[in-house]
């Protein structure tokens, strides 16, 4: 019987067939949950090292990346007020770009995600993207949630906006960030009216390439469509 868990654990990072040890788990499988859940939270509390996040994006190509942070003065204020993490402290170094799309990266829930992947990501997006689209800058957001990018994509008055946030870290992953797509961001923009990639963690969740062309289809159907969110739908493959 082990045999067969060993060969269904490879398929999936849910924790399944544990086993037993007298009316307890093993100690080894009691450990490697504990260990998660530390993961999980460092992940949450772990500040984001902008110096060294300015210097990926940087290198990137799309110019030199701005900061902005919201009004969550700290991280736990962060996580005890969401309201604020939505709303930006100060905008002023944010100019007008006019550009077809924007990018912002936001730290999010998971500041390691961010750190890990947020280069990667948006350098596969500036491959598929700056062919077809005017880019502007991308600006580095702290203490972030989504609805901040409204406030960022409406200052630079972009057509379609895209956000890199690291996502909440669970119990098999700790460093995935998805992407939030809002056509014509405006404050106050509802969540039903972004489209999400979510699970981008390479290599053992989705890589940059396929959610890059991903996004790539949805900013093409945004533009067409007028909007995004739920009356938009994933149609790369179709484009494929």
């Amino acid at each position: 019987m082990s045999e067969l868990w060993d060969a269904l654990r490879l398929q999936t990072a849910a924790r399944i067939g544990l086993g037993r040890t007298g009316d307890s788990l093993p100690t080894t499988r009691v450990l490697e949950f504990a260990a998660a859940h530390a993961a999980a939270r460092d992940a949450v509390h772990q500040p984001l090292d902008v110096d060294a996040l300015v210097a990926d994006v940087a290198a990137v190509g799309l110019g030199d990346p701005l900061v902005v942070t919201s009004k969550a003065g700290d991280r736990s204020e962060y996580l005890r007020r969401p309201d604020l993490g939505r709303e930006p402290e100060n905008l002023e170094s944010v100019s007008e770009t006019d550009a077809d799309v924007g990018f912002v990266l936001a730290d999010g829930l998971s500041p390691i995600a961010l750190s890990e992947h947020g280069a990667g990501m948006l350098s596969a997006l500036k491959d598929v993207l700056a062919p077809r689209y005017s880019l502007a800058p991308p600006v580095i957001a702290t203490q972030a949630r989504v609805a901040l990018g409204d406030h960022i994509g409406a200052a630079q008055k972009v057509g379609t906006l895209i956000v890199i946030i690291g996502e909440r870290p669970g119990l098999s992953v700790a460093d995935s960030v998805g992407i939030y797509l809002t056509h014509l961001p405006t404050p106050g923009r509802a969540d039903s009216m972004r489209n999400c990639i979510s699970n981008i963690h390479p290599p053992g969740g989705l890589g940059y390439a396929d959610a890059a062309r991903v996004c790539a289809a949805l900013v093409e159907g945004a533009r067409k469509l007028g909007r995004s969110g739920f009356e938009l739908k994933d149609n790369s493959r179709a484009l494929t």
